[in-house]
C-alpha cells in the first residue's frame, strides 16, 4: 500500500499537466488567459517543490529582469517576449512538451492582439499632401531615428511656428513604419493650440495606455503607477512614438519610454533644452526652407506650368513669405481658390501689404499667421512679451544681447534669460552666440503687437535707448582705433543705458565688424524718429572705420541722410565733419569737383564756429585733392596751413601728421632729401604719443622718399613696418597702398618676382574694396614695371589723417 500511493500522486500529476496542456491549446487568446496559465504553473511548480510560490523578486533574481515588469507579465497587463517567456515557463517547471504548447498559445495571443487590439499602434494622422522633400533633415532623422543601430532614444524637432516640423515628422514616420515591429503611436499634445489647454501628462498617459489595450477596470489607481505601467508596456516593444506640439520639457518627460528599442519623436515650437541636457535627446532645428524647395512648394499646390508662366511672381510671393512653409501655403491655397486670376496679381497684393500679416490672414486659425504666432506669444512671459514687442522697433538685420538690454531698459544680465525664453519659443532664433535674429513675418506680428500694447512715447524712448547704446559703444570703439583724434563730444549715456566696454583695438574692430550692418540701418531709423543728434553723432563716429574698411557707397550712403539731419538741426558744428567726411569719401572715388564742394563748404562752417582742428583737416584733404591733380606746390601750401591750425589748436597728432604730409609734399616736389627730415620728425612725434595710425603714415612716406633716392633695402623696410602697422590697425585702404609702394620698391631693386606678388596683395586688397586704383595695380602686374612718371605709391598716398582724426 506504502508504494502505490506515490504512484498515484503521479499519475495524479501526469492527468493535472495533461488537462493544463489542454486548456491552454483550446482556451487561451488574450494576454489575461495567458497570464492565468503562467500563475497556475507558479502554484503547480510550489506544491511540486513543497515550497511557497517563487516571489517576482526571485524570479527577477533568476533571470536578471526588474521584478515589476514580472509583476506585469503575471497580471496579464504585459504579453512578454518569445524569448522571456520561454525562459519563464521552464523556471516554472513546464516539461518539453508544455513548453511546446505554450509557446502555441503565446503566439496565438499576439495574433489576436495584432488583428484586434493593437489597431491603434499603427494608425499615424495622414501625411501633409504636397510635402516638399528636405532632404537635409530627413537624412538626419534617418540617421537619429533607427531602432536597429546605435541612435538616440529620443529626437526632438524644433522650429518657429509654421515652419513644417509636423509635416516633416510624420511624412517621415510613414517613410519609416517599416523599421518599428510593434508599429508607431501618435499623440498630439496640444502645447500651442487655439482649442484648449494643453493636454496634462496624466490625461496623455491614460490616452497612450489606452492605445496600448489596457482597458479602463486595469488602470493602476495612481498616475505614478500608471507612468510606470506604460513603461513596462513599452520595455520590449520596438515602437515609434510621434509627441507632436508638446508645449515643454515636462509636458514631455513622463511619456518617454525607460528604455528598449523604441524611439520618440518630439516636435514643439519650444527648443526643449531640458530634454537634451537631462534627458540625452538629439535635437534638429528646422530651418526655412530654400528659395528652390520654396518653388517646389508652390509648384505642388500650384502646378509647375501655372509657375513656369509668371516666374517673376513666383519670386516675389517666396520673398514676401521669407521662405516660411505656412504662409507659402496660405499664398497657394489663395491662389488655388482662384485659378482665374494670375499670380502677378496676388504678389500686388503682397507688395501692397509691404511686409504686413493682412495677405496671410484667414477665418481658419490654423491657417491664419497672425493667430498661429499668437499662441506662441501667449505663452510668454511678461517681461519676455514686452522684450519681443520691443525687438520689432530695432532695424536689424540681428541684434547682440547687450543692446537688446539697452533697448528694454534692462541690464544685460536681465535681458539674458528673456532672450533665451523668446529663442527657446523659437520666436527669436540665437544664430551666433548672444546675436539673434528674428523671421521677417514675426517681426511684423512684433510690430503689431507693439503698435496695440506699448504707447508712442514708450516706443520712441526704446528706439533713443537703443540709439544711445551705439553711439557710445562705437564711440569707445572709435577712440580704441585711433586715440588721437579730435574727440566728439557725447551727452552721457541715460538710464537704462549699458554701452559695451570694448577692452582694446582688437575688440574695437571686432565689434565694428559685427555691428556694421546695424549701425548703418540706425542712421535712418534716428532721422525717421527726429533724433537727429544722435544721427549726426553716429555717422561721425563711423567715419574713420567706413574708410578704414573702404565701404565707399555705404559711406556716402550714410553721410547723405545724416546731412538731412545736420541741416535740420541748423548746427554748423555738427554740418561741418559731415560734409568733410562725403569730400574724403568722394576723393577716393575720384569725384574730384564734387569733393571740393563738399570740403569748401565743410571749412567755412568750421570757420564759422572757431574750430582750428576742422580747419587743419580741411587743408590736409584739399591737399589730397591737390595731390591727385598733381599740383605739388599746392599740396605743400595745404599742408604748411594745416601744420599752422594745429599748432593754434595745440594738437601734437595733427602736428606730427602735419609733419609726414609736408615731408610728402616735398616728395612729390623732387625735394627728397627735405623730405626725408620731415617723416622723421613727424615719426619722432607721432611714435612719442603712440598714434600708430598718423606713425604709419610716415613710415610709408618716409619709404616713398628713401626709394626716390635710390636707398631701396631701407625704402623697403619702411614700407614693410607701413604694412604691419596698416593691417594691425584693419586698414586695408592704406595697405593697399604701402604695398604698391613696396612692390615698386622691390622691382626698382630687380626684384621682379617679389614686386609681382606684393602687387597681387596689394590688387586683392583694391578688388575687395572695389576701389578704382585697381586698375593702376593691374597695369603694374601687366608690365611688371612701375607706373610711370609718377612717384612710387601714386599720388593717391596723400594725405595720412581720417574723418574727425
Amino acid at each position: 500500500m506504502c508504494r502505490i500511493v506515490p504512484i498515484l500522486l503521479m499519475l495524479d500529476y501526469a492527468i493535472r499537466v495533461v488537462e493544463l496542456s489542454r486548456r491552454v491549446i483550446a482556451d487561451v487568446a488574450t494576454v489575461e488567459g495567458l497570464a492565468a496559465v503562467l500563475r497556475q504553473l507558479r502554484r503547480r511548480e510550489a506544491r511540486r517543490e513543497g515550497a511557497n510560490p517563487l516571489t517576482y523578486r526571485e524570479l527577477a533574481a533568476k533571470t536578471g529582469w526588474s521584478h515589476g515588469i514580472i509583476g506585469e507579465y503575471f497580471a496579464g497587463r504585459v504579453l512578454p517576449p518569445t524569448d522571456r517567456f520561454d525562459v519563464l515557463v521552464r523556471l516554472l517547471g513546464a516539461t518539453p512538451a508544455e513548453q511546446g504548447w505554450l509557446a502555441t498559445a503565446r503566439d496565438v495571443v499576439e495574433e489576436h492582439r495584432r488583428a484586434g487590439g493593437g489597431r491603434a499602434l499603427g494608425r499615424l494622422p495622414p501625411a501633409v499632401p504636397g510635402f516638399v522633400a528636405r532632404a537635409e533633415p530627413l537624412a538626419t532623422l534617418d540617421r537619429l531615428v533607427d531602432p536597429a543601430a546605435d541612435g538616440a532614444p529620443v529626437v526632438t524637432v524644433s522650429g518657429m511656428a509654421g515652419v513644417g516640423k509636423t509635416a516633416l515628422v510624420l511624412h517621415w514616420a510613414h517613410r519609416a513604419a517599416g523599421r518599428f515591429r510593434d508599429g508607431q503611436l501618435y499623440l498630439n499634445l496640444r502645447g500651442f493650440d487655439p482649442a484648449g489647454a494643453p493636454v496634462a501628462p496624466d490625461e496623455a498617459v491614460r490616452t497612450l495606455l489606452d492605445a496600448l489595450g489596457v482597458p479602463l477596470q486595469r488602470l493602476p489607481p495612481t498616475v505614478d503607477a500608471q507612468i510606470a505601467l506604460y513603461r513596462n508596456l513599452l520595455v520590449d516593444r520596438c515602437m515609434l512614438l510621434v509627441f507632436d506640439n508638446a508645449r515643454d520639457a515636462g509636458q514631455v518627460r513622463p511619456l518617454l519610454p525607460g528604455g528598449g528599442s523604441s524611439r520618440t519623436l518630439v516636435t514643439s515650437r519650444d527648443r526643449l533644452a531640458g530634454l537634451v541636457s537631462l534627458d540625452g535627446a538629439q535635437p534638429v532645428r528646422l530651418d526655412l526652407l530654400t528659395v528652390e524647395e520654396s518653388r517646389e512648394l508652390l509648384a505642388a499646390r500650384l502646378g509647375s506650368a501655372r509657375l513656369f508662366a509668371e516666374p517673376r511672381a513666383v519670386d516675389e510671393a517666396v520673398a514676401a513669405c521669407s521662405r516660411l512653409p505656412l504662409a507659402l501655403a496660405i499664398v497657394a491655397g489663395r491662389a488655388a481658390l482662384n485659378p482665374g486670376f494670375p499670380l502677378d496679381a496676388l504678389a500686388g497684393e503682397l507688395r501692397a501689404a509691404r511686409g504686413g500679416l493682412e495677405p496671410f490672414s484667414g477665418t481658419d486659425p490654423s491657417s491664419d499667421v497672425r493667430a498661429v504666432f499668437s499662441w506662441s506669444y501667449r505663452s510668454l512671459s511678461t517681461a519676455a512679451a514686452q522684450m519681443f514687442r520691443l525687438l520689432a522697433l530695432h532695424p536689424g538685420p540681428d541684434v547682440g544681447g547687450p543692446a537688446a538690454a539697452s533697448l528694454a531698459g534692462v541690464s544685460p544680465a536681465g535681458a539674458r534669460p528673456l532672450l533665451r525664453e523668446l529663442t527657446d519659443a523659437t520666436l527669436t532664433s540665437e544664430h551666433r552666440p548672444d546675436r539673434y535674429a528674428c523671421h521677417d513675418l514675426l517681426r511684423a506680428y512684433a510690430a503689431e503687437m507693439a503698435a496695440m500694447v506699448d504707447s508712442d512715447a514708450d516706443r520712441h524712448a526704446a528706439v533713443g535707448r537703443l540709439l544711445d547704446h551705439y553711439l557710445h559703444t562705437a564711440h569707445t570703439a572709435d577712440l580704441r582705433l585711433d586715440p588721437h583724434r579730435d574727440p566728439i563730444p557725447l551727452p552721457p549715456a541715460g538710464s537704462g543705458i549699458t554701452p559695451e566696454p570694448l577692452a582694446d583695438h582688437e575688440a574695437a574692430l571686432a565689434w565694428l565688424d559685427t555691428e556694421f550692418p546695424v549701425l548703418l540701418a540706425a542712421i535712418p531709423l534716428a532721422v525717421a524718429e527726429n533724433f537727429d543728434r544722435q544721427a549726426c553723432l553716429l555717422v561721425r563716429t563711423l567715419a574713420h572705420f567706413l574708410e578704414r574698411r573702404g565701404h565707399w557707397t555705404r559711406w556716402v550712403a550714410a553721410h547723405q541722410v545724416a546731412l538731412v539731419a545736420a541741416r535740420r538741426l541748423g548746427d554748423p558744428a555738427e554740418e561741418a565733419p559731415i560734409r568733410r567726411s562725403l569730400g574724403r569719401v568722394n576723393v577716393h572715388l575720384g569725384r574730384s569737383d564734387e569733393a571740393v564742394t563738399h570740403l569748401t563748404a565743410s571749412l567755412d562752417l568750421y570757420r564759422e564756429v572757431g574750430d582750428s582742428n576742422g580747419q587743419g583737416r580741411i587743408e590736409f584733404d584739399l591737399g589730397w585733392v591737390a595731390a591727385r591733380q598733381e599740383r605739388y606746390d599746392d599740396v605743400l601750401r595745404h599742408s604748411r596751413t594745416a601744420l599752422e591750425h594745429f599748432i593754434v589748436a595745440g594738437n601734437r597728432s595733427g602736428q606730427g601728421r602735419a609733419y609726414n604730409n609736408i615731408g610728402l609734399s616735398l616728395t612729390l616736389q623732387g625735394r627728397h632729401v627735405e623730405a626725408v627730415g620731415y617723416c622723421r620728425r613727424a615719426l619722432d612725434l607721432l611714435q612719442a604719443i603712440d598714434d600708430r595710425y598718423g606713425a604709419a603714415g610716415s613710415w610709408d612716406s618716409l619709404g616713398r622718399a628713401q626709394h626716390q633716392l635710390g636707398r631701396y633695402r631701407e625704402a623697403a623696410d619702411s614700407y614693410v613696418r607701413a604694412d604691419g602697422l596698416w593691417r594691425a590697425l584693419g586698414n586695408r585702404f592704406q595697405q593697399g597702398e604701402s604695398l604698391v609702394g613696396l612692390g615698386d620698391t622691390q622691382a626698382a631693386a630687380g626684384d621682379l618676382d617679389g614686386a609681382a606678388r606684393t602687387w597681387q596683395r596689394a590688387l586683392d586688397i583694391f578688388h575687395q574694396l572695389d576701389h578704382p586704383d585697381a586698375e593702376a595695380v593691374r597695369g603694374r602686374l601687366v608690365l611688371r614695371l612701375p607706373e610711370q612718371g609718377r612717384p612710387s605709391g601714386g599720388s593717391s598716398r596723400y594725405p595720412t589723417d581720417a574723418p574727425d582724426s
